[in-house]
């Protein structure tokens, strides 16, 4: 897959383009939903798929100071599309200049000059251009008289509730990691280095990867399974998915609350992988945390939970 740092880095043309517009943000199945049909279709018309966002997220631009914490970093969001069988990204980069750009002005020079697309897909809610006011009407007005059509597709619903961004957001925010993996069709994934802690659960008989993470939410406080995979570094275990139990919290038996950490406990695994960068998946929710009146009543609980995660991950 080809990864175009905005259309003034495109150096050829594209052969039957089909195209997608949006952020993105988490690739979850109304994203894929998109991303599969543009894919089949330019598998059909022997053309190629492409994919053009923006980098940063629009709202980081415009609104600083909010509270948007997004789901995937742009490398994990890249691997997905890449995954998922899409022939290029073009990621073209946001400021306030480019905000200020008119919505007409975006389709005839950004879409149909740079790219020539002969089909464009996009979600029932995008929208472009300076103040947004580019609409889907204006686009599927505008795109056949430059030479392509325009297909608007609904959103995807699962059990009766359509599937956004901000809701995955909300439900990690609950602890309901199983149900943010129905809508984003796979367990949510931290990324980050694994580093130097205050290896207090080696001394307990429970050592911990520490992450310092890259993805920029982690779910609820409390203790999940799910898989530790190495993604680079010097380690052996580069490329290995090993189970584990994580504690996402404030670890109130040993401190004073104030700084939120992710620690995994791998399991049956002895080892060094500080300096790795890993994928700390969150396939599910064991407990909640809570402050234990000994270091023993932790130990026994840390067991349960292990055995707990064992029976859950089959191992």
């Amino acid at each position: 897959m080809e990864i175009f740092r905005g259309v003034g880095e495109l150096k050829r043309e594209f052969r039957s383009p089909i195209l997608t517009l949006g952020n993105f943000d988490g690739v979850h199945l109304g994203h894929q939903a998109i991303l599969d049909l543009v894919i089949a279709r330019a598998r059909a018309l022997g053309g190629e798929s492409i994919v053009y966002t923006f980098e940063p997220h629009p709202r980081r631009v415009l609104q600083p100071q909010g509270d948007l914490r997004l789901l995937d970093t742009f490398d994990q969001k890249v691997e997905t599309m890449e995954a998922l069988g899409l022939d290029a990204i073009i990621a073209e980069p946001f400021d306030r200049e480019f905000s200020k750009i008119g919505s007409e002005h975006f389709i005839d020079h950004f879409i149909h000059k740079s790219i020539r697309p002969v089909e464009v897909y996009v979600g029932y809610d995008f929208h472009f251009g300076r103040d947004r006011k580019g609409s889907m009407r204006m686009l599927t007005e505008r795109g056949p008289h430059l030479g392509f059509s325009v297909t608007v597709v609904p959103e995807v619903q699962i059990e009766g509730r359509d599937v956004n961004s901000t809701r995955i957001r909300e439900l990690l925010g609950q602890g309901e990691v199983e149900e943010a993996a129905l809508l984003l069709g796979r367990p949510f994934c931290a990324r980050g280095e694994i580093i130097v802690g205050d290896r207090r659960g080696r001394t307990i008989g429970f050592p911990t990867a520490n992450l310092c993470p890259e993805t920029e939410i982690l779910p609820q406080p409390g203790v999940y399974f799910g898989h530790l995979r190495c993604l680079d570094g010097e380690s052996e275990w580069v490329g290995r998915s090993m189970p584990v139990v994580t504690n996402v919290g404030y670890r109130p038996t040993f401190h004073d609350g104030r700084d939120l950490v992710a620690e995994a406990h791998i399991i049956d695994f002895s080892g060094d992988l500080y300096g790795c960068v890993v994928d700390l998946t969150f396939d599910g929710r064991l407990r909640e945390e809570r402050r234990f009146e000994s270091v023993d009543a932790l130990r026994a609980q840390i067991v349960r939970d292990i055995d707990e995660a064992r029976v859950a991950l089959k191992i």
